[in-house]
């Protein structure tokens, strides 16, 4: 059968076409001059219950940031919310669990607040759970879970309703995006939301470097044992052979940029089959690029705002100030 090899020294076959977004999306990260893989892809079940434990690590501060936002000022938060709308749509990205934000949508709901709750989360698991258990949990919510991409659903959700939207991006989100990602994240954003619709965004503040690396290479190895799963999702539905022992965990900070990486790092030279149809080599010591936790200043948060056509309204700390849910509207 006849091969091409094509850049980042991966080889595939001519004759059967890739299918797939994943494997499409998982051969163009290690083509790529610089290997990464996609990290939305770190939740499949097992992903996702290894998060669940992340957010308890010790070191893991952010949850407990925000969950000290959501549960001392969501008053605070919902009658700020009010000043600006009585009628609403709250549409969540990447719901998760929602153990944060079930404490503002209990608020809302207590606040005699008419609104509809979105979560949308890239994970069918994380969907069916939420469908499942806040029912139960706020008998009087209305919702509706959406299970894709944040756009594409935040569009399915504005067939749904007309009504001006609260959009909540919580937990760090947007630290998943390098700077320049997250200009060009706000401004799409920015494209499927109406004027005066808000956006609720939690940033992680520039601190001690310590203090943030040991959030993502804690103790107990679950991090570590986070991104490796990645590695395994790959195996089992792709039909890969990665041997993780053949690789490490390397978590960076750089306290002047803000960006905290994650890498894997291939501990010898060593070639790695994809399916049947590409294989990718490896250098001894070549890093593999995994994911990014973008931390910023109040000052750089305002900027980012008024670049992407959002005007700040409103901050909201943890009792630390290491954390910060910024309220923007949408110009």
């Amino acid at each position: 059968m006849q091969t091409t090899v094509i850049p980042g020294n991966t080889v595939l076959c001519k004759r059967k076409p890739v299918t797939g977004t994943f494997y499409q999306e998982v051969i163009k990260g290690l083509s790529a001059p610089q290997k990464y893989l996609d990290s939305k892809y770190f939740y499949d079940a097992e992903g996702d219950r290894l998060f669940q434990q992340i957010m308890q690590c010790p070191e893991y501060y952010l949850t407990g940031c925000e969950m000290d936002i959501l549960t001392s000022r969501s008053s605070e938060i919902a009658a700020t919310l009010a000043l600006q709308a009585t009628t609403f749509d709250v549409v969540e990205l990447g719901a998760g669990d929602a153990t944060k934000s079930i404490h503002l949508l209990r608020q809302l709901l207590a606040n005699g607040t008419d609104f509809t709750y979105f979560p949308i989360d890239i994970s069918a698991n994380v969907i069916r759970h939420l469908e499942q258990q806040l029912p139960a949990r706020l008998p009087d919510l209305r919702m509706k879970g959406l299970n894709g991409e944040y756009f594409d659903m935040l569009q399915q959700a504005n067939t749904y309703s007309r009504k001006k939207k609260i959009v909540l991006f919580m937990g760090g989100n947007i630290g998943n995006f390098n700077t320049a990602a997250a200009h060009d994240f706000c401004l799409e954003l920015r494209d499927y939301l109406s004027p005066g619709d808000l956006l609720l965004t939690g940033f992680d503040l520039k601190k001690d470097p310590q203090v943030i690396l040991s959030a993502y290479n804690d103790d107990a190895g679950i991090t570590r044992a986070f991104n490796f799963n990645l590695l395994t999702r790959i195996n089992r539905e792709l039909g890969a052979n990665f041997d993780i022992s053949k690789f490490e965990h390397y978590p960076t900070y750089d306290p002047g940029t803000g960006a905290c990486k994650s890498y894997l790092i291939s501990q010898e030279k060593q070639q790695v089959k994809i399916g049947q149809d590409a294989e990718v080599s490896f250098e001894a010591y070549e890093p593999l690029y995994m994911e990014i936790s973008q931390k910023y200043t109040l000052e750089e948060t305002d900027q980012l705002a008024l670049e992407t056509g959002f005007q700040p309204v409103a901050r909201f700390f943890d009792n630390r100030k290491w954390f910060v849910d910024s309220l923007w509207k949408r110009l």
